[in-house]
């Protein structure tokens, strides 16, 4: 059956081209260099995409999309475009935001735990080498074997030490745990806690559900993550996006092909996830992005060259904004070539030498038709948005925060016991009983050494915990996520 659903009008060339909402969630592309406009276009998709109920995630990676509850028209070049493509019926307006902060001060906190996170992806923000990152998966599974919650970074920081204290009495069961690797897990895991990473990880860790909702007016709510502050960790961004990705992909269900998405997930800097990433995380990406699209959920990257995504990844991109690209040297030249060669060729268009005479807010546009096969590429001029393009003022934001159904949730941190809390109070109990033992000579407990008291205490708390709800929030393995996380029940 043919679907009668409108498009969602982006740019006008002749006619106006839109993205068809059931062929949404099939991914899509924005590049061009800086200044050219992409910013503008990302937000004339969101804006579409809340018109018709479909939630937005995005970051704000320049501070200049906070300005999306409130009506435009306040700047003379939107206005401009207005009459330049003479939109009769256009009208300025807000729409329903959610704004969020991993540290907390421009908007909800966001945090996950180091659990969820799982060693793979950690390791990226640690930036380890393949040993070290053993060494790291090693610990998390003694934590899981032992059942030792791995929540916020002092957990792991007491994991790490009580792993390397121990190393010797570890070795038969787990392998070789190096004093080298572990000495640089701590001084990473010390760095990134002064990079504002203790404030990330933790708990309440983010509900996934809570950036899927829509407001009593149908609109989607578009959640924008404060990212100006976040980017000058690269590493720690790109991560905290990639993990979003694999828990949308693992918790949410199989949706088939629904007539419109269930969220748009927008990924803004997008080269920085495939900046000297291992291959094994490189073919994980892959795989996220091939599925999660049968999951209702369509990725947009945003990037100033789309040959900065690995090839499998970008031919998986149908719905295609290309802004201009300079061709200053031979280099850009072959770089213009080969994204002019990604879009389905127009006969009466030189691709590549458009690519380059492209002005701002103009652009080269390929989308998905009705049967999924990407459209001629046209040039066309970006429709102007319908909301303020001048940024919130702190006021603004607070009193929108404020306002927010999930305001005072996030807000109120929750430190439950957990690996750092029971090491802790095991090496009270330790000594204690070494007290016990030098006064009373023979006794039993005195042949007993800590770590097999330890192991023998948590395996029986581990065995009973299996068969329990809260054991499965600490069992890792094949259920676990794509990334060697754990999973919240």
């Amino acid at each position: 059956m043919v679907s009668t659903s409108p498009s969602l009008p982006i740019a006008k060339a002749k006619d106006e081209i839109g993205v068809l909402p059931k062929m949404a969630n099939r991914h899509g592309l924005i590049a061009g260099a800086t200044g050219t406009g992409k910013t503008v276009t990302l937000r004339v998709l969101a804006e579409q995409f809340s018109n018709i109920g479909v939630p937005v995630f995005m970051a704000d990676v320049k501070g200049d999309l906070s300005g999306i509850p409130f009506p435009g028209g306040e700047n003379p070049k939107v206005l401009d475009r207005v009459k330049q493509l003479g939109l009769a019926d256009f009208n300025f307006e807000g729409y329903p935001a959610v704004f969020w902060d991993v540290f907390g001060e421009q908007g909800h906190p966001v945090r996950a735990t180091n659990s969820e996170m799982g060693p793979l992806l950690l390791s990226r923000i640690l930036n380890l080498n393949e040993i070290q990152s053993g060494v790291l998966t090693l610990a998390f599974k003694i934590a899981d074997d032992n059942g030792l919650l791995l929540l916020d970074l002092k957990d792991l920081r007491a994991m790490a030490q009580f792993v390397g204290d121990n190393a010797e009495q570890f070795k038969t069961q787990y392998g070789n745990i190096s004093a080298a690797s572990i000495g640089a897990i701590q001084r990473n895991l010390l760095t990134l806690e002064q990079q504002g990473g203790d404030k990330f990880f933790g708990e309440p860790a983010l509900n996934l559900q809570d950036l899927m909702q829509t407001n009593a007016g149908g609109k989607g709510v578009i959640n924008i993550i404060t990212a100006d502050k976040l980017m000058q960790s690269p590493r720690l961004y790109a991560t905290f996006l990639l993990w979003m990705l694999a828990e949308l992909f693992e918790q949410l269900p199989e949706v088939g092909d629904p007539p419109k998405p269930k969220l748009i997930f927008f990924f803004d800097e997008a080269h920085l996830l495939f900046q000297d990433v291992p291959k094994i995380l490189e073919e994980k990406i892959e795989q996220v992005v091939r599925l999660i699209r049968s999951k209702g959920v369509g990725i947009y990257f945003i990037t100033q060259n789309p040959l900065d995504l690995p090839e499998t990844v970008l031919g998986q991109l149908g719905n295609r904004v290309q802004h201009a690209l300079r061709a200053f040297t031979p280099r850009d030249q072959k770089t213009v070539k080969a994204a002019a060669d990604t879009f389905r060729p127009n006969p009466k268009l030189d691709v590549a030498k458009a690519i380059t005479e492209l002005a701002v807010g103009e652009a080269l546009v390929s989308v998905l038709d009705e049967k999924g096969s990407p459209t001629k590429v046209e040039r066309a001029l970006i429709l102007p948005p319908h909301s303020r393009l001048t940024p919130l003022t702190p006021e603004e934001r607070a009193k929108i925060i404020q306002g927010s159904p999930l305001y005072g949730h996030y807000e109120k941190t929750v430190d439950r016991e957990s690996a750092f809390e029971k090491l802790k109070a095991r090496t009270e109990e330790r000594k204690m009983e070494t007290k016990e033992v030098s006064s009373a000579k023979g006794r039993t407990a005195a042949q007993r050494s800590p770590v097999g008291d330890l192991v023998g205490a948590m395996a029986k708390s581990a065995a009973h915990a299996i068969g329990s709800q809260i054991g499965r929030q600490i069992i890792r393995g094949v259920l676990g996520s794509l990334f060697g996380g754990g999973r919240r029940r």
